[in-house]
């Protein structure tokens, strides 16, 4: 890691990563061997998750071929200096806003989408100008075994390199000085990656989680709503950071909502859904071991069966849920779905007031005056209207968390600003000086002058 970082240091100091076009030539590398190696890519999300071939494309390597394709298209406009307003009392002078590439950074991805979470982060840090070290998960090794092979074959390591490993690696890189640290992952890691880069006053990106609510209204298209909750709960298993974490439903609805629900996940899953082909699996035992655990099978209105065999639990909904229940103390990152209800929309803000602050959140509702009060006063990184998870499948918008969801945000020209430092550089005119900010101070005219333009 030493040596790594040694390289890596020199190279950026040597100015090869600054040209724009050097930085798109290197983009448009990476994309060639991300569609070269599509088919392994894949097949070590099925080895990992259990992702089907059509998911994996869906979720993670077309989103990062969108992604790499939109940072190719317009890192040279990002790249330009800004020129903005000088104040007359500058004159004569210019000035302007300069991004320029933190230097030598560090990516930390999870297991849950490892493709994804790796990739879109590297293209936003290479279109930014940087050098990258990347640490991809352990627990999910086939997928970082392709991670690793794709980057050794596109870069050299004193440009981007791979690191991979479990904890003791994690700590190692921690306790090296990097310019800027990326983390993707759990809050508890988080904080760890935060008493880290604070020692040395690193600057850190976090992607963090938390329990992403889901309000169903009493106006919302009940039918429909189900529909597109369904598929973003139960994808990738539950295993997402943003999928919804529990349903807030207005009274009024709820018995339709869970006749509707089972309906759902019956025609998106079938009869068995242990027994599709195209539902992964939980990522390890622990993992399984822990959501289990969060089943109480006397709330189970739908699902609540698993096999031990495979890791899989089948999409399984609770109702009669209360704030005091196991499942509602920690983020369940599985394929169970709580319940809770409100008889009055402003209930809910007092609910999620003093609530950590979610990555998410997802309103469904017709009452334009109801989405605009929550979209208003509740607090979250991002979400839907009327729909859950696609906000982050676009880099056209910026994707991060608020509070304890994580801080810094990437994608797009986001993604970029964030492995970038803007100087702010005024180029002062040499042909004239104006004379009244020195002394001795001549506080008659000058005076009358300053308190004119500094109005």
């Amino acid at each position: 890691m030493d040596e790594i970082l040694k390289q890596q240091r020199a190279y950026f100091q040597s100015g090869a990563t600054l040209s724009v076009s050097f930085r798109i030539a290197m983009l448009k590398k990476l994309l060639a061997t991300v569609n070269k190696y599509e088919k392994e890519i894949g097949e070590a999300l099925t080895a990992d998750l259990g992702k089907s071939d059509f998911e994996g494309f869906m979720c993670e390597t077309g989103l990062v071929r969108s992604e790499i394709s939109y940072m190719i298209k317009h890192v040279k406009h990002y790249a330009k200096k800004k020129t903005v307003y000088t104040p007359i009392t500058q004159f004569a002078s210019r000035s302007y806003k300069k991004p320029c590439p933190y230097g030598n950074v560090l990516i930390m991805s999870p297991w849950n989408y490892p493709f994804l979470l790796t990739m879109d982060p590297l293209a936003d840090a290479i279109a930014a100008g940087n050098t990258v070290a990347v640490k991809p998960s352990a627990y999910s090794p086939a997928t970082s075994a392709v991670i690793k092979k794709i980057i050794t074959e596109c870069f050299d390591p004193e440009y981007v390199a791979v690191v991979t490993g479990g904890r003791k690696e994690n700590a190692a890189l921690l306790e090296k000085k990097f310019d800027l640290v990326f983390f993707t992952g759990s809050q508890s890691v988080g904080k760890e990656v935060l008493r880290h880069t604070a020692e040395t006053l690193t600057p850190a990106v976090l992607e963090l989680g938390g329990k992403s609510p889901c309000i169903v209204d009493c106006s919302a298209k009940v039918e429909l709503a189900t529909k597109r909750i369904v598929f973003g709960k139960f994808l990738n298993c539950g295993q997402t950071c943003v999928a919804p974490d529990y349903i807030l439903c207005h009274e009024n609805v709820k018995d339709e909502l869970i006749r509707e629900l089972r309906k759902q996940i019956k025609k998106q899953y079938g009869e068995n859904p242990l027994n599709n082909p195209d539902y992964g699996r939980i990522v390890n035992q622990r993992h399984f071991d822990r959501i289990k655990g969060l089943i109480d099978p006397n709330k189970a209105v739908i699902g609540g069966k698993w096999n031990e065999d495979t890791l899989q639990i089948a999409p399984t909904v609770l109702s009669d849920v209360t704030w005091d229940d196991a499942v509602m103390q920690e983020e369940i990152f599985g394929p169970v779905l709580p319940i809770l209800t409100y008889s009055d929309i402003s209930q809910v803000y007092t609910m999620l007031s003093d609530r950590p602050k979610p990555l998410a959140l997802y309103i469904f509702a017709e009452d334009k005056m109801v989405i605009r009060d929550v979209t208003q006063r509740c607090r979250y990184g991002g979400g839907c209207v009327n729909d859950c998870v696609i906000h982050l499948a676009t880099s056209n918008m910026g994707f991060g968390g608020v509070g304890e969801s994580g801080m810094g945000s990437y994608h797009g020209k986001t993604g970029f600003d964030a492995f970038s430092h803007t100087k702010s550089i005024l180029d002062k005119k040499t042909w004239m000086d104006l004379p009244m900010r020195y002394q001795p101070y001549k506080r008659g005219l000058y005076g009358k002058l300053l308190h004119f333009f500094l109005r």
